[in-house]
């Protein structure tokens, strides 16, 4: 198990700048998902790390020792693709075990280490097919251990399950998360999917256009993001944003009469604009707090729960009630919100302001 610390890396093509100053500091063990659109630079820093790129300036360490202008086979790093890439004209044991033959492990060694890790993945009876036999699962278990059977340092992974069809992406969400339970080893992931970053990582940074938006767990990115993007990229439902402006006893929803006391916030100038942020599943239908008249536009039972789309002053929200709430499109409904569950965000820096 290995320390990676990231520090001010910056990466230049030409007069665009790709990434623009990122410092992450990572605790052995540590599974760190990189989370952003794309074009954001996730990908980019990745390289960096795997040395297919070298970074315009900034410092990569691996247990304190600087990796950078290090050839990418010294690094011991190991990296797991989008695309398979395996060698289709080899066996499945043959695939796991070539980075060991050319590194002229011995045979009975290198044997050892693919049978085990074989075991590992729930493949063992899987060694003698070829890439062309299995499922897009099975191979990219097979990728997994070409990478696992190495004993590396660090884990790389560039959106690994992207190719694969929603179940099986969910059964190797599970296995990754299980292999890293149980090797601790050092990981970085990058993916688009914020459902893969919520469930695996032990941190997240959700990157925007270069930067670092917020680098935190899982459970404070979501109860506590810091700005606006990251609160609307990260959960499913996305955040509902409501205008709002600051005024001499709180904080009016703009087309309503609300007027809203938020702790902490009682210094604001009157007239700043604001933006309400609030979780669908924090929206109910009964209870104590604050009571919101909506009209129903969309009702859609998922299963365990009913998705519905209200407007509320002129403004779209949407809520995620139990599966048992009646209420139909074009009915009035009265829907109750926490004040606590509230989120505030100024309207033109975006940051998180309670």
């Amino acid at each position: 198990m290995s320390t990676l610390t990231i520090e001010a890396i910056r990466k230049n093509y030409g007069a665009v700048e790709t990434l623009k100053g990122i410092d992450i500091a990572l605790e052995s063990g540590e599974f760190l998902v990189l989370l952003g659109a794309s074009g954001c630079g996730k990908s980019t820093l990745l390289n960096i790390i795997a040395g297919l790129a070298e970074p315009t300036s900034g410092d990569i360490r691996i247990d304190g020792r600087s990796i950078v202008g290090m050839h990418p086979k010294d690094r011991d790093i190991a990296m797991v693709f989008q695309s398979y890439a395996l060698y289709p004209n080899l066996t499945v044991h043959r695939n796991i075990g070539f980075g060991l033959e050319m590194r002229k492990v011995a045979k009975a060694e290198r044997d050892r280490a693919v049978e085990e890790t074989a075991r590992l993945l729930q493949i063992e009876n899987l060694l003698e097919r070829k890439p062309g036999q299995l499922s897009g699962g099975q191979r990219q278990r097979v990728a997994i251990g070409r990478a696992l059977v190495r004993n590396p340092k660090i884990f790389l992974f560039d959106e690994p399950l992207s190719n694969l069809d929603a179940k099986l992406r969910m059964e190797m969400r599970t296995e990754l998360k299980r292999l890293h339970q149980m090797t601790r080893t050092t990981v970085v992931y990058v993916t688009h999917d914020q459902i893969e970053a919520m469930t695996l990582a032990t941190r997240i940074a959700v990157m925007r256009n270069g930067r670092i938006e917020q680098l935190d767990t899982p459970e404070a990115i979501y109860d506590r993001p810091a700005t606006l993007y990251v609160a609307t990229f990260v959960g499913a439902p996305p955040m509902n944003l409501l205008a709002a402006t600051a005024g001499p006893d709180g904080v009016k929803v703009e087309g309503t009469d609300i007027v809203l006391a938020v702790p902490g916030l009682e210094r604001l100038a009157p007239g700043r604009k604001l933006v309400l942020g609030l979780r669908p599943e924090a929206v109910r239908t009964g209870g104590e707090g604050l009571r919101l008249a909506a009209r129903c536009e969309v009702a859609e039972l998922t299963g365990p729960e009913r998705i519905v789309t209200v407007t509320v002053g002129g403004q779209r929200l949407v809520a995620a009630l139990p599966a048992s709430a009646r209420i139909e499109a074009g009915g009035d409904v009265f829907l109750t919100v926490d004040p606590a569950a509230l989120h505030v965000f100024d309207a033109e820096t975006e940051q998180r302001l309670n």
